[in-house]
């Protein structure tokens, strides 16, 4: 029999597995187990849709065709308050991988609308088909707009105009299998000792004549309203190139409409073997750990190869499979090199989820948080580049990490003035953010008692993973302030959390 997780190791698990632990979720995964857990969040319902959401509220109306209002209250909402925790850590690590970012919506306005489209559409695959996701995001108007192929037309001989590769080029870069050539566990394939290319120059051309007659479909429609960004993009025959098109080894042949030239196009990559170790080492990343073990990853791409039923490519079968490794649960592989930089969203989405934050007026104003000098230097569908906030292979340069051949890609966003620009946002924010209040009903019986207060504030936000030097320091600091009056108990909590928010211990998730 499975042994009942402690509170600690529930807390733990649900950093990996969730947008944030509290009270309510650590028992519930008590009760259910693990496994139990994963498998009642599986089968949960999606939460309401940011589109729907976005429409309710009047965003839709002409005066914010040209603006982003709307998109930050509907990404925060659903991160914040959704109860399907699981799907929407999945959907973020997703758009991490497959990035699409509002700034470069351009040419089309209701950039809200088209950003919510498409995290509501990794949303619904989640824990689907990552073959019938790529498919999704390659006829996706957001995708069509920001790596610029809609519109995108054949070649022109008279002129020697060629089709757009930007989609071509990080369809395979990014989004499918890399630039090297990887062994199942995720490790490079060798010639002499240098890393084997997995495509060139010839691979990206051939590549990219398949995503040309690709365009809004604007059908018993305008852009007076945003309807046409949430549906899947239609072809436009005679800008479609109809020759043959070769890469990566196979031929997607002559003749073929748009639709089958990019199903065709799709199974040739999919098939490619660097698919399943490409993919689920970023999975691993995003939730477990910077620097898996070869043998950790190969367990995982096995998954994601063949799940139970034969599929490839199932995501739900590799989020738990990722979740459940014994590199992920078991404390005897906690050690130098294991866990990763949390990154800052959810460092603030740990908090908000611990302390049940709301917002009475469903207005959710904490806006936009990418000021590295003032807020989080980071939100949602916010990155500067396709590259994302940050790259899985980044090693902090001249650093203990650099010597030991590690990788820490959450630390490409760390520097002197996000490090003080976040610690001073969240002294802020413990109080609330604009209408987001949390409740602290949990803390106030604790307030008075510095050690009480200190020890359930490490454990539902760090899993007790806080040193006792760390947990004496902030009690020490807690201690000095008098607990006689109502305001100097919540300033007690404000401090006790700011603190515990800014301990190497939390910083770090293990």
């Amino acid at each position: 029999m499975t042994p009942t997780p402690t509170a600690a190791a529930a807390a733990r698990f649900l950093a990996q597995a969730s947008m944030g632990a509290n009270r309510a979720e650590i028992a519930r995964v008590q009760t259910l187990g693990y496994a139990g857990w994963i498998d009642a969040q599986l089968a949960a319902p999606r939460s309401g849709a940011r589109w729907d959401w976005l429409m309710a509220k009047g965003y839709n109306d002409i005066a914010n065709r040209n603006s982003e209002n709307g998109f930050d209250a509907c990404a925060w909402r659903k991160l914040i308050s959704a109860p399907d925790t699981l799907r929407q850590r999945v959907t973020l690590a997703l758009s991490e991988i497959c990035v699409v970012a509002i700034d470069g919506l351009v040419g089309a306005g209701w950039r809200s609308f088209s950003a919510a489209a498409y995290l509501d559409l990794l949303e619904d695959y989640a824990f689907g088909n990552y073959r019938a996701l790529l498919g999704a995001i390659s006829t996706s108007a957001t995708m069509g707009q920001y790596l610029t192929f809609r519109g995108n037309v054949k070649q022109n001989p008279s002129t020697g105009a060629l089709p757009d590769e930007n989609y071509a080029r990080e369809l395979m870069q990014l989004f499918s299998i890399g630039l090297v050539q990887l062994n199942l566990d995720g490790t490079p394939k060798l010639n002499s000792g240098v890393p084997r290319e997995t495509y060139g120059l010839s691979d990206i051309t051939g590549l990219a004549r398949v995503f040309t007659g690709w365009d809004f479909d604007m059908t018993g429609t305008t852009n007076a309203t945003p309807d046409f960004l949430r549906r899947p993009m239609a072809q436009v025959a005679k800008r479609h190139e109809t020759g043959a098109s070769s890469f990566l080894g196979g031929t997607v042949a002559a003749g073929l409409s748009g639709a089958d030239a990019l199903k065709a196009a799709l199974d040739i990559i999919y098939a490619h073997d660097n698919v399943a170790p490409f993919i689920s080492r970023q999975l691993i990343q995003k939730l477990v750990t910077s620097n898996p073990s070869p043998a950790y990853v190969a367990r995982v791409a096995a998954v994601f190869n063949r799940d139970s039923h034969g599929v490839k490519g199932n995501l739900a079968a590799v989020v738990k499979a990722l979740l459940l490794d014994p590199e992920a649960r078991a404390d005897t592989y906690i050690g130098p090199g294991y866990g990763k930089l949390r990154e800052p969203m959810l460092r603030f989405l740990g908090w908000a989820r611990a302390y049940n934050a709301a917002s009475a007026s469903d207005a959710w104003a904490i806006g936009n948080t990418s000021d590295a000098s003032s807020r989080l230097g980071q939100s949602p569908l916010r990155s500067p580049s396709v590259f994302n906030f940050y790259r899985p292979g980044y090693v902090p340069p001249n650093s203990a990490v650099s010597k030991a051949g590690l990788v820490a890609p959450e630390f490409q966003l760390t520097n002197e003035t996000s490090v003080v620009g976040y610690v001073n946002f969240m002294q802020r924010a413990v109080k609330g953010v604009g209408d987001v209040l949390p409740d602290y009903s949990t803390l106030l019986p604790l307030a008075a008692n510095g050690q009480q207060l200190v020890d359930e504030i490490n454990l539902v936000l760090a899993a007790g993973q806080l040193s006792s030097a760390s947990v004496g320091l902030i009690r020490g600091a807690i201690d000095t302030m008098s607990a006689k009056t109502d305001a100097v108990l919540h300033n007690r909590i404000y401090a006790a959390l700011t603190l515990v928010m800014a301990a190497p211990e939390y910083l770090v998730q293990l």
